[in-house]
């Protein structure tokens, strides 16, 4: 099922087009971190399957891309999914779990991720000097990733 976007959904995503296009066109691999960072929440089976329905070219254009946002996609993980993830590696109870842990389970669960996307991730996270992250920052983090 399609939804039209709104005024706000169209400028945020010409923002991120903007950032993610090679020349004024968007690589087709580019296209899952695009939507990811507009808050959808594709697997990878999901953006294959959809490319090939909507016979996504490749690059696309703007005009390419709003359409593709106008699909329906799974919705981002609850708070509460993002809670017990957090605690499963938060052995202490403390309300931290450290860098290193966060890269592993970047790129080992789940929707796997590359070196590169863990070391961006965790540079915008705030960790402390004891390379420690807080729930709060584990949760922004996750929720935009």
């Amino acid at each position: 099922m399609a939804h039209r976007l709104g005024a706000r959904e169209i400028e945020s995503a010409k923002e991120c087009f903007a950032i993610y296009s090679i020349n004024h066109k968007l690589p087709r691999n580019n296209l899952g971190k695009a939507l990811r960072s507009l808050g959808a929440n594709p697997s990878n089976q999901d953006l294959q399957q959809m490319i090939a329905k909507m016979r996504v070219p490749d690059p696309l254009s703007l005009q390419d891309f709003l359409s593709v946002l106008e699909q329906d996609f799974p919705p981002p993980d609850s708070e509460e999914e993002i809670r017990e993830a957090f605690g499963v590696f938060d052995k202490d109870g403390e309300g931290t779990i450290s860098a290193s842990e966060l890269k592993h389970v970047l790129m080992t669960m789940g929707e796997k991720l590359t070196q590169e996307e863990v070391e961006l991730i965790v540079r915008e996270a705030d960790v402390d000097e004891e390379g420690q992250i807080r729930y709060e920052q584990f949760v922004s983090i996750m929720k935009r990733n």
